[in-house]
């Protein structure tokens, strides 16, 4: 029988501290506890990229993260705040900054059954439509959390809906993480598609293991027919979402292989367009400025809408069409043995912000086979390809639609239909469309691996 009662009723409510922005340091220093914030409050809590605040700071106990606790985020964006995640595992003295609460069961309370029922997607509804908003960002105080109705049934029957819900996650558990193989499997064989394509060891093997035609490499420098950097002035805070109106790129446009012209900024009116840097189909782009893991990533722009510019921190590179055909150059500045090449032409002393010069990436070498060789390599890879994005696109489906199991079962539970006669246990579709895919990823690892296809 379920009771209703206020969560301030049931749990000690405690909120984050504000520390001086030069008390806290990335590193401990001695006397120092880690201090945890919105990042930290994951499933479960991240304890990694921690601040460090003199522990003399944390005037009262109670501020000291305990076993047991849950973990709120009282200040985030709408859609991140009422965010909650268990204290597991304590490893070391922590305490939490202002963003951030801590709701601590008091006795007669289950922390786990107290952690699903606010982690429960209807629960997480409640709390957001309660926090007050500004531009950015929501706010959750504390007494309003306090004043939030959850339902408690007897202590004995809290710990018997955890271990239903428990033993329901971890069938849920066990297929998502053969589905994180698979993507994992699935983004090896894309990469070992790539790499062979450019090693010449995609199909036409001969006898010592490259092709057998003139398999030339040169500097990328011969390739190309001009090579562009873009403008980045004031934009409007928002896209352009018109095709007649001009926008600059963002350079989240350019991802590894896949162009997203929905990422961009609109030009101000005030400001004159620049036409000479409009994109067209047929331009490469890739990043040449920002944090190392994002720089030198390319794409091709396949198709674009009209209207929108080149930025500053993405190279525009338009290929000699006698020599080159822009999809084969793509595949090449995509594979992991070039990317390696490409990694050790940057420079910049930290990895938050490095550059890749014009001079240092017209001195990179790629292989350069003849265009009818290129064409017949692109048409293989991108057939290839496409079976990994359907098998990709069945992956994600199925972790979405493991998150939506995962709700379900909380909605069972506190509406009082897990246990009994009225139980829905979680359907066995997951594990075997996950353990399919896996197995076209260990088939196509295979065929590269061969030198041919079948």
């Amino acid at each position: 029988m379920m009771a209703q009662r206020l969560l301030g009723e049931v749990a000690d409510i405690v909120r984050g501290i504000s520390f001086p922005k030069n008390a806290k340091s990335s590193e401990p220093r001695p006397g120092d506890v880690a201090c945890l914030r919105t990042a930290n409050v994951q499933r479960e809590v991240d304890w990694v990229d921690l601040w460090y605040v003199p522990g003399e700071h944390v005037k009262r106990e109670e501020q000291f993260i305990q076993l047991g606790d849950i973990l709120v985020s009282t200040a985030n964006s709408y859609e991140l705040v009422g965010k909650v995640a268990p204290v597991g595992n304590l490893p070391q003295k922590a305490t939490l900054g202002a963003f951030i609460s801590l709701i601590r069961p008091r006795l007669g309370t289950d922390p786990k059954f107290l952690y699903h029922q606010l982690a429960w997607d209807k629960t997480q509804s409640r709390i957001r439509e309660t926090a007050s908003t500004t531009t950015n960002i929501s706010n959750v105080s504390t007494t309003k959390l306090g004043n939030l109705e959850l339902e408690f049934p007897e202590l004995d029957q809290q710990r018997a809906i955890v271990a239903e819900i428990e033993k329901q996650f971890s069938r849920l558990d066990e297929a998502v993480a053969s589905l994180k193989r698979t993507k994992a499997n699935l983004k090896r064989y894309k990469a070992s598609v790539l790499k062979a394509a450019v090693e010449g060891k995609l199909f036409g093997q001969s006898s010592n293991g490259t092709m057998s035609i003139d398999w030339g490499s040169k500097p990328i420098s011969v390739a190309i027919d001009s090579l562009d950097q873009g403008w980045s002035p004031q934009c409007e805070n928002e896209p352009s979402n018109r095709p007649s109106v001009w926008g600059i790129i963002k350079t989240t446009a350019v991802q590894s292989m896949r162009y997203l012209g929905a990422e961009n900024k609109r030009l101000p009116d005030a400001l004159s367009p620049r036409p000479h840097l409009e994109l067209a189909a047929g331009d490469l782009l890739m990043t040449r400025a920002g944090p190392r893991a994002r720089v030198g990533v390319t794409c091709l722009v396949k198709n674009t809408r009209p209207h929108l510019m080149l930025c500053d921190k993405v190279y525009r590179i338009r290929c000699k069409k006698d020599l080159v055909n822009p999809a084969f150059l793509e595949l090449v500045l995509n594979a992991p043995n070039i990317v390696d090449e490409l990694n050790q032409l940057k420079t910049g002393i930290s990895d938050s912000g490095v550059n890749l010069t014009q001079k240092r990436l017209n001195e990179l070498v790629v292989p350069l086979p003849a265009l009818k060789v290129q064409k017949q390599i692109v048409a293989e890879v991108e057939r290839r390809l496409s079976v990994i994005e359907e098998l990709e696109a069945s992956v994600e489906a199925n972790l979405t639609r493991a998150d939506r199991l995962r709700q379900s079962i909380l909605s069972q539970a506190f509406s009082g239909r897990l246990l009994g006669r009225n139980a829905r246990p979680i359907p066995d579709s997951l594990p075997p469309v996950s353990l399919a895919a896996e197995s076209h990823a260990d088939y196509g690892k295979t065929t590269v691996q061969d030198g041919h296809h079948r």
